[in-house]
């Protein structure tokens, strides 16, 4: 058989399974049985929320490299190329070494049918393994408790926040969304949480782990000001650690807080200046992502940002309210159908001077013409446009010297303007 390049094996994976979503890890545990699979690691840590799996995943990988360690971070979507969601050492997988796990994978699973996300995680292990790593930082892709990435049991579990999102698979409380979550704790291991109000499910679930918890607001917390950030947490011995005059970040820093509350946690050096530095070089491709653009001439500012729920808008909100603007704020917006479209829109309508709105390149898209009557019916001045570049250049053009172009909504959306920044002039 002839063999496929990256780009024949992902539209393969793509069609293997009757359904994109398929909750369980029977099929991907007997699978990675017969694989022979392990630890990826010496060092396991999975990190699962609502909102900021990404940002913390990057924070701890950060820090962890910062003493020499060998780390491999498993994340999810990708924004222009799949081998970013598998990198060692802070490296995209190559086309090869992706082609070669997934033909691993594909020769272990004989009958058992798996969902894309399966294969890919699956082979990331295969990877992980064979990278000889001393720690792996995996994002899960969806809940917690029956998401591929838990077939590992993790030394250290981290939960972001729970709000409400993919209710068709995680319920349509926060009890129930907690519950998911809970499940990638283990018996006797530390799990933090990020929540400021942990629902009761998880905090049982972790009593009937007898799991170390802990709670921002109770174990460790920060404080933001005006210049600057201050932290503190515990170590594993429990003694209280402090990080004060801390310089502020661009990514939220809720989520290095609770990454410094797990690498608190870890046999690793605490040295202020190190982890200073690991936390100032963190970047995160769509989050908060603040680019120089020079559009025939005029010098713009581009700021990129995946966020696509009400929470993540609420704080996208807060930090734009935090760094006014001399001049105008442009926007590019566009949401998927099952995202709550009041609840994304309503934090941003002061930050705002002019919204553009697109589909997006997907069928899941929510259309232009109904997310531009939601935004007239709120008061804001909306023009609709064919795609994302069109609204985006369209912005650009009308834009002044030093205004701002904010493109968020979804990581279609950031994805569209990447691919875009990316082309010729």
């Amino acid at each position: 058989m002839t063999e496929r390049s990256l780009g024949e094996w992902l539209a393969y994976l793509e069609q293997l399974h009757p359904s994109a979503i398929d909750m369980g890890l029977e099929r991907s545990r007997e699978v990675a049985r017969r694989l022979g699979l392990g630890k990826p690691a010496p060092l396991v840590i999975t990190v699962t929320g609502t909102n900021g799996k990404g940002s913390t995943c990057a924070f701890l990988a950060s820090l962890i490299a910062a003493q020499g360690q060998r780390v491999g971070v498993y994340s999810s979507p990708h924004l222009l190329r799949y081998n970013e969601r598998v990198l060692v050492q802070g490296v995209e997988a190559s086309d090869e070494e992706l082609c070669r796990a997934f033909a691993a994978v594909e020769a272990a699973r004989g009958e058992i049918s798996l969902t894309y996300f399966e294969m890919g995680t699956l082979a990331a292990f295969w990877l992980f393994e064979r990278a000889q790593l001393d720690a792996v930082v995996l994002e899960v892709g969806l809940g917690g408790r029956l998401d591929a990435v838990n077939l590992v049991d993790a030394d250290l579990a981290l939960i972001t926040s729970i709000g409400l999102d993919h209710a068709d698979w995680l319920g349509d409380t926060r009890e129930s969304v907690a519950f998911e979550k809970a499940g990638i704790m283990r018996a006797g291991k530390p799990a933090l949480c990020g929540d400021l109000d942990p629902p009761q499910p998880l905090l049982e679930q972790a009593a009937v782990l007898d799991t170390p918890l802990f709670l921002r607001g109770r174990d460790y917390d920060l404080s933001v000001q005006e210049q600057d950030w201050s932290w503190y947490g515990l170590d594993e011995q429990g003694c209280v650690l402090r990080l004060e005059q801390l310089p502020l970040l661009d990514l939220p820093m809720e989520n290095a807080a609770l990454a410094l509350q797990a690498y608190a946690l870890l046999p690793l050096p605490w040295t202020h200046q190190q982890i200073v530095q690991a936390l100032l070089e963190t970047r995160v491709t769509g989050r908060l992502d603040r680019r120089a653009l020079d559009w025939r001439g005029k010098s713009l500012t581009l700021l990129l940002d995946v966020g696509h729920n009400p929470h993540a808008a609420d704080y996208l909100a807060q930090r734009l309210e935090s760094r006014p603007l001399n001049g105008k704020r442009w926007a590019v917006f566009g949401l998927l159908a099952d995202k709550d479209l009041p609840g994304v829109v309503a934090p941003l309508l002061s930050q705002v001077t002019d919204w553009a709105v697109a589909p997006l390149d997907t069928p899941r898209s929510r259309g232009a013409a109904e997310l531009a009557e939601h935004l007239r019916g709120q008061g804001a001045k909306v023009v609709q446009y064919a795609d994302v570049r069109a609204a985006l250049e369209a912005q650009c053009e009308q834009a002044a010297e030093g205004d701002e172009i904010l493109l968020f909504g979804s990581f279609f959306c950031v994805a569209e303007a990447l691919d875009w920044l990316a082309r010729p002039a």
